[in-house]
């Protein structure tokens, strides 16, 4: 035991349409890492890298259903403050996102809302008093 770190450094979505997959996370203003292109792009987000990757490449890599919706998930990224929640989320449709769920305060304290990127992948825009963040944004505690 202990031989794999405790840490998630990075997270691939398979794309169907990557150009338009990257151009939506790049309109956001998310900073791209050198080398991505449209068959392949990869964005520096808080420490993890969202990496964009052919869906028929990932599911051969993974041995994934290519068909099979991905489900049971959400991506989630966490702002400063309960009003940067709808902020973002506006930003986040401006961008070309479709919305899920308008903000709202949760029952457990914070705010949050989702929208869609365009392939359907559902992103989570939230507020949590205990999430505490590092210079680069990375979370560092929750709790």
């Amino acid at each position: 035991m202990g031989d794999v770190p405790a840490r998630l450094t990075v997270v691939t979505l398979g794309a169907r349409d990557l150009p338009t997959l990257r151009r939506f996370y790049a309109t956001l203003g998310w900073p791209q890492v050198d080398g991505s292109d449209d068959a392949w792009a990869g964005f520096l987000v808080g420490g993890v890298l969202l990496a964009l990757y052919p869906l028929p490449e990932l599911a051969a890599e993974a041995a994934l259903a290519a068909t099979a919706p991905a489900a049971g998930f959400t991506l989630a990224c966490n702002v400063d403050s309960a009003e940067q929640v709808d902020t973002a989320y506006e930003a986040a449709l401006a961008a070309g996102a479709t919305p899920v769920a308008e903000p709202t305060t949760r029952e457990w304290g914070g705010r949050s809302g989702y929208v869609a990127d365009p392939e359907g992948n559902r992103w989570e825009i939230a507020y949590a008093s205990s999430a505490v963040f590092d210079a680069r944004g990375a979370l560092v505690s929750f709790g």
